[in-house]
């Protein structure tokens, strides 16, 4: 299986002057449940090369096993360095894609032509896509068959009481739960910096960091049924 997953290259954090980027574990923990399950892995991101790590996603309180192991991970440090420039990609080369947040993708991949196109193509195409935390407001300018691709489907995002905790609610472009609620979505969520993912059909998104394992998984499982399907 093939996946490709797009970060983002965006390190402003609006104009407070402080960096922003992606979260390291919404990269770091489906990296590896990826891995590990043997996909064929592309790292893609806008400007391509290295994508800037959210400083505040490596503080001492946010570490987690996932990120331990990439810091021991040469090969993982390689590739993550080395991400493919989002325009060449196409997505009859992949099987799914997954979206990694972090507040970076909330000013470049939401607001991306190369992302949107990328989108449309997977799902138009009859392949799931998934994003987490941040991530789902990028399909915000996303369309299926003429509408907002996220209209009547049960979602999951950085929340607005998420957003309000960490003080940045002035700060974002947009609130992911308010965007896609606008959209017509259904939002769903639990407390808090609780893990949480929904599938609905071909669309998985997943709450806030902690929910990268459970939204990288409910993929693998997404994937593995519908190959099931297609043989019997």
């Amino acid at each position: 299986m093939k996946i490709v997953m797009v970060l983002t290259s965006h390190d402003q954090l609006g104009n407070t002057g402080r960096k922003t980027g992606f979260w390291l574990e919404e990269f770091a923990a489906p990296y590896y449940v990826f891995t590990d399950a043997g996909v064929e892995l592309t790292l893609a991101s806008p400007k391509g090369g290295q994508p800037p790590i959210d400083p505040k996603s490596d503080l001492p309180e946010n570490q987690t096993e996932a990120m331990a192991r990439f810091k021991k991970d040469a090969a993982a440090q390689k590739k993550l360095a080395a991400t493919v420039p989002l325009a060449g990609i196409k997505a009859e080369d992949f099987d799914t894609v997954f979206y990694p947040g972090g507040h970076g993708p909330m000013w470049d991949l939401a607001e991306s032509a190369d992302s949107k196109a990328l989108l449309e193509s997977f799902y138009n195409a009859g392949k799931p896509i998934a994003l987490v935390c941040h991530s789902p407001g990028v399909l915000r300018h996303v369309t299926y068959q003429g509408e907002p691709l996220v209209k009547g489907k049960c979602v999951a995002g950085f929340t607005n009481g998420e957003e309000a905790a960490m003080q940045l609610t002035d700060v974002v472009p947009f609130l992911v739960e308010d965007e896609l609620m606008r959209l017509g979505a259904t939002f769903e969520k639990k407390a808090n910096w609780e893990p949480f993912w929904v599938t609905d059909g071909r669309l998985i998104t997943g709450q806030n960091p902690a929910s990268s394992t459970g939204t990288a998984l409910a993929l693998l499982e997404l994937m593995a049924s519908r190959r099931t399907a297609l043989h019997s």
